[in-house]
């Protein structure tokens, strides 16, 4: 029950006594934790006044910016109206305090001033405002469907799909239907007309959403004159600068203690990561952290849970504390939603047997390593309702608390909301999923490369490892190698379907017709090889056959069905006494050849094209050895950051090689709307290796360990594999030093497809600025009379 304690320690002071008894009563007892868990964080009066200066400084330009905007939209309005900007009355909108406001085109947040009509009430947003009268709409437009088909087990792993194949009815780039709405010459705009969800009567009118009377207009003065008074000049770091803090840490230790190398990028002085021991952070040590992360460095604090009364995170334990409010009555779930990540699926699943194949392996009807991981549970709205004294044993592990405490965080923007006003989910979540330290290249145990609209720290808290016999290592050596023929024969069965299009390249002269070629393509012409193939050219089934077509739903996932023909078997699960003979054919064979010559066209006019596939593994298969060699029995995920500047290289890289990657049903990606926030892509140790050579980037890639609290800014694409079964929690936080990056992703999220997965603006971060910047001037107003008296005392 207890493993962490000896006999001696539970003698001195028991685990009832020491709040981390494991019992089902004891876990679901959460009265004493609440006045305990809000009074975590003392700050005293000058650390307050220090901390509402650094607020007011960084958030003050993008007030000023959002005024501006907000200044804009009043002059217009009065341009229309014939009549002086200061004359304008602007009538408020209709609606309550913990209503959130969208607009109806965009689904971009509303703060304050917009556009509404009178007699549908569509809102639009001052951005799409200002856009529409320019003739250039960016949010909104059509659904984006991409169609992705269960083509059966065996074609999961290697084999052909159990039917015919045509082409996907996929629409990878909508049809924007605006060309009719536009706005009037004086500035006025319409409501759009039914089919884009308005009623197309009249002209949308100015609202405001804070009953206050120039409310942002006043707080922008009174926030300037403090600004002038506390003398806050707004400094942006030097990255070609060596912290100074770092420098005194090796001179004193005599070493790199507090530092993680991460990357070998030439030439670079961010190579080395801020990776500080949760025992030695002491006073001052916040401006350290500061230093790195206000140039938007990654931050890796080790040892967190060595502050915590030591409440087991077993996966079972975790089981016995879960609790489900149902009618005040605790009802108890005894299936959970998983996703297999192998073909992208949602499946139903005991959850005794899904934390049995947490700690002992599962595998599916042929032999493949089956990983699972628990789909939002327990939900995150209900995790401190739910896991009561797993929230508060997290929220004491969490280090820089001024940044990360959900409830009194000062330096936390998103806890500057006022208590009536709706609040965006920020977690805790839990991430509970197996793993494996083998990268098997199809159902690894991945979080896709994607990019969090907030900053965000995550703890990995539980590690469970699974031993593979040598028998089935060999087994998934011969299937990875059938993997690796299949990708070589539909690429090549591509190109021999379109030889038009393979001619095209290979006589690449720059011709109109080229050129109209690529124009619906994601990518650029100039940038393609002869295996980057046209997105209309895409394996599929004919409409006769009897399968299942799915869509990607919200979150990029589907549901898996249990009627399609071919029916998966459930996974069995492993045992630590069970041997199976799996070894087959000899795995150590000889390495494939790498270029594969194939012949298109008509036998007079058939011209040789050398198709780069299959790769050599060789070299690969020796830097995975090494790297497993290396890691330590501690290490249970493995991480890839990419930095901010590096966005634009990487996405060109993905956008070049998407047809390599493989998405639901383990089908080829039919295609590419945004690289990143579609989350479809996992970057092997073979395409972090091309990414390199090809474009000289490279993310900062290590391991997190047991204990150890990963803080990843806004704005840093990032992917993860577990190594290990691992369980995870982690939490959403917003620093001033990114709140310019949140706004930029907002405003990038706004002109994706109405129904992509990350198109709503669910953070609302120019609201929370707002009320961040109010609370700054409303405390430096209080406090510098109070600290000055303090000092003359």
């Amino acid at each position: 029950m207890y493993p962490n304690m000896s006999e001696e320690a539970i003698a001195e002071a028991c685990a009832v006594c020491r709040q981390n008894c494991n019992c089902k009563s004891c876990m679901r007892l959460d009265g004493p934790l609440k006045k305990k868990y809000k009074s975590e964080i003392n700050i005293t009066d000058a650390e307050k006044l220090e901390y509402s200066k650094y607020i007011l400084q960084a958030l003050l330009p993008y007030l000023k910016q959002f005024n501006d905007h907000q200044m804009m939209e009043k002059q217009m309005e009065a341009n229309i109206q014939g009549i002086a900007s200061t004359e304008i009355e602007i009538l408020p909108a209709i609606c309550s305090k913990n209503e959130r406001v969208y607009c109806n085109n965009c689904r971009t947040s509303i703060v304050d001033l917009h556009r509404s009509c009178p007699h549908c009430s569509y809102e639009l947003c001052l951005i799409c405002c200002r856009e529409i009268r320019d003739g250039n709409l960016q949010g909104g437009g059509d659904d984006v469907v991409m169609e992705y088909l269960d083509r059966g087990l065996k074609y999961l792993h290697g084999g052909e799909p159990i039917t015919s194949l045509r082409k996907l009815k996929s629409t990878l780039k909508p049809e924007k239907l605006v060309f009719e709405w536009k706005a009037e010459e004086n500035g006025s705009i319409p409501c759009p007309p039914k089919r884009l969800n308005g009623c197309g009567c009249g002209l949308l009118e100015l609202r405001c959403l804070f009953k206050e009377k120039n409310w942002v207009e006043k707080l922008v003065k009174e926030a300037e004159e403090l600004a002038e008074v506390h003398n806050l000049m707004i400094v942006n770091l030097n990255p070609g600068e060596q912290c100074p803090f770092c420098r005194e840490i090796n001179e004193t230790d005599g070493g790199n203690e507090g530092v993680r190398k991460a990357a070998s990028r030439d030439h670079s002085n961010d190579n080395y990561l801020y990776s500080p021991k949760a025992s030695k952070i002491q006073d001052g040590y916040l401006k350290h952290f500061q230093w790195h992360w206000g140039r938007g460095d990654p931050v890796i604090v080790s040892d967190v849970l060595e502050g915590t009364t030591g409440l087991s995170w077993e996966p079972m334990v975790m089981w016995r504390a879960f609790r489900q409010i149902k009618n005040t009555n605790h009802d108890l779930r005894l299936e959970v939603n998983a996703l297999d990540c192998l073909d992208w699926c949602e499946l139903d699943v005991n959850i005794h047997q899904f934390f049995k194949g947490y700690l002992e392996g599962r595998f599916d009807s042929s032999s493949w390593p089956q990983i699972l991981k628990l789909k939002d549970w327990p939900p995150s709205t209900l995790f401190e309702k739910c896991l009561p004294r797993h929230n508060f044993e997290f929220i004491t592990a969490l280090p820089f608390k001024e940044y990360t405490h959900p409830c009194n965080g000062f330096l936390n923007v998103s806890v500057k909301l006022p208590k009536d006003t709706k609040k965006p989910d920020m977690g805790p979540k839990t991430y509970i999923a197996y793993g494996v330290a083998q990268e098997l290249g199809r159902g690894d145990s991945v979080t896709k490369l994607h990019c969090d609209m907030s900053d965000a720290v995550n703890i990995l808290v539980h590690t469970a490892e699974v031993i593979i016999t040598p028998q089935q290592l060999a087994k998934i050596e011969e299937m990875k190698k059938a993997h690796r023929a299949q990708d070589h024969r539909e690429l090549c069965r591509l190109v021999k379907d379109d030889h038009k299009f393979a001619n095209e390249i290979v006589d690449k002269k720059g011709s109109a017709g080229t050129t109209q070629k690529f124009a619906n393509s994601p990518v650029p012409p100039e940038s393609f090889e002869l295996k980057e193939l046209d997105t209309e050219s895409k394996h599929d089934f004919s409409s006769e056959d009897k399968v299942i077509n799915h869509v990607a739903g919200e979150n990029g996932i589907c549901k898996r069905n249990k009627g399609v023909e071919g029916k998966r078997k459930r996974g069995k699960l492993a045992t630590k006494n069970s041997v199976i003979d799996l070894m087959g054919e000899d795995s150590n064979g000889s390495n494939e050849e790498k270029h594969k010559c194939i012949s298109i066209g008509d036998e007079d006019e058939s011209k040789s094209v050398y198709v780069d596939v299959i790769e050599d593994y060789s070299e690969l298969a020796k830097e995975d050895i090494v790297f497993k060699e290396v890691e330590c029995e501690d290490g249970g995920a493995l991480w890839d950051i990419f930095r901010r500047q590096d966005v634009p290289k990487l996405q060109e890289y993905l956008k070049k090689h998407f047809q390599e990657f493989r998405h639901i049903h383990c089908s080829p990606l039919q295609g590419v709307v945004h690289p990143i926030h579609d989350q479809t892509f996992y970057l092997t140790l073979k395409h972090k290796k091309k990414l390199k050579e090809e474009y000289g980037i490279e993310p900062w890639t290590f391991v997190q360990k047991l204990g150890d609290a990963v803080f990843i800014p806004a704005g840093c694409p990032h992917q993860v594999r577990n190594l290990k079964s691992c369980i995870k929690v982690a939490l959403d936080f917003v620093s001033p030093e990114n709140v310019g990056e949140c706004i930029r992703l907002t405003e990038e999220f706004r002109e994706l497809p109405p129904n992509h997965r990350a198109n709503e603006d669910k953070l609302e971060v120019k609201k929370m600025s707002l009320y961040g910047i109010s609370q700054a001037v409303q405390d430096l107003k209080k406090l510098t009379g109070v600290v000055q008296m303090k000092k003359i005392e």
